[in-house]
């Protein structure tokens, strides 16, 4: 029987809700910080939105996996798929709100600290890269299923 079983549906819908909602996260918890450096440093609050636009690039990596076209694979692989990427981009968007939150309360003290933290954000974000290629890769070593 060729088609995709729900249970394909379930994981590639864990991809795609475990991102947004790091990245909900993390939009909420930068935000949150963004809000502290308009009050302490106005004039630096558009270099604080850094934050929040990296927590949103989350949710594309989820996406991404999804509109890629595939056959019948078998369900522990899609299991594999959906937890890699969604786990990564969760818990990616949670590490970003926590460190855009704290690192833009500590750069509105003292400036010297953002490029510091832009490098530690993009490490952040890598997190949820890694979860996507290895997307990636169970999706083209999966192959289609014998049924």
């Amino acid at each position: 029987m060729h088609g995709v079983s729900e249970l394909d549906y379930r994981m590639h819908g864990l991809s795609e809700v475990f991102p947004y909602m790091g990245t909900a996260y993390g939009t909420a918890k930068s935000g949150v910080g963004v809000a502290s450096m308009g009050v302490m440093r106005p004039e630096s609050v558009m270099k604080s939105i850094v934050r929040v636009v990296m927590a949103g690039v989350l949710g594309i990596y989820g996406l991404i996996i999804t509109s890629i076209a595939y056959y019948l694979f078998d369900g522990y692989a899609h299991l594999a798929l959906g937890l890699s990427c969604g786990l990564a981009g969760f818990f990616a968007g949670m590490a970003i709100g926590i460190i855009g939150d704290a690192g833009v309360r500590a750069n509105a003290k003292q400036l010297k600290f953002f490029v510091g933290m832009i490098l530690i954000l993009i490490f952040a974000e890598a997190l949820a890269l890694y979860g996507l290629i290895v997307e990636i890769i169970l999706s083209s070593r999966a192959g289609p299923s014998r049924n």
